[in-house]
């Protein structure tokens, strides 16, 4: 073979290639936003050592003292604005509604359409963090918690998932994904750390054995 035609070939080949790739690259699954990553499990279990352990009080405790779903910009409050970070496709009208997208929700595994089967769940609960510290902030302080776009605080989630979570910890209910598990606790872990609060004596074993297989 000569020269010129081993060369020719050559560039032919690299074209195709090229080209292939950008065929991949065109067809694959478009990946959907979620919450910000999680600190790492071996972060997240230098914060947990570094929590204080405290039987939680829930006295006094009422949903309204942390103000959510505050408006985050234009029309659009929070929920909005996590629907649309943590679907696929996600259509929103003129008053920031989404009217169409793909959901997956990580904690089961279930696909959907309609924002209507989604919550926005607080991955640490509005009452499991006023019964572990937030009895003594600001409302200021609770509505930004209860807001935080920041922290891997707030995920889109099956509406029937998120309900039968409620208010639990971690040695009550995990996520039936065991592959997003040692998320889930790298994340609770990294909020409690974050905003200071506390955790029980059967919340730090749960968080304590799930990280140790992280």
């Amino acid at each position: 073979m000569s020269k010129f035609y081993a060369r020719r070939r050559v560039s032919i080949l690299a074209a195709l290639s090229g080209l292939i790739a950008s065929v991949a690259l065109f067809n694959a699954p478009t990946a959907s936003a979620a919450l910000p990553t999680p600190v790492s499990a071996a972060t997240a279990r230098g914060y947990l050592a570094q929590l204080t352990v405290a039987t939680e009080d829930r006295t006094g405790y009422d949903r309204d003292l942390f103000p959510h779903w505050i408006t985050q910009s234009g029309s659009c409050n929070t929920r909005e604005v996590v629907l649309k970070r943590d679907g696929t496709d996600v259509v929103q009208d003129s008053s920031c509604a989404a009217v169409s997208g793909s959901w997956y929700s990580v904690y089961d595994g279930a696909t959907w359409t309609a924002a209507s089967d989604l919550d926005i769940d607080h991955l640490v609960p509005l009452a499991e963090a006023w019964d572990s510290g937030a009895d003594s902030w600001t409302t200021a302080r609770r509505q930004s918690f209860a807001n935080d776009l920041t922290r891997p605080q707030l995920i889109a989630v099956t509406d029937n998932v998120n309900q039968a979570k409620g208010d639990q910890d971690p040695a009550q209910w995990m996520p039936s994904r065991t592959a997003y598990r040692c998320t889930y606790v790298r994340a609770w872990v990294q909020v409690k750390y974050y905003y200071g609060l506390s955790v029980d004596s059967a919340e730090k074993s749960a968080l304590t054995n799930y990280l140790a297989s992280c």
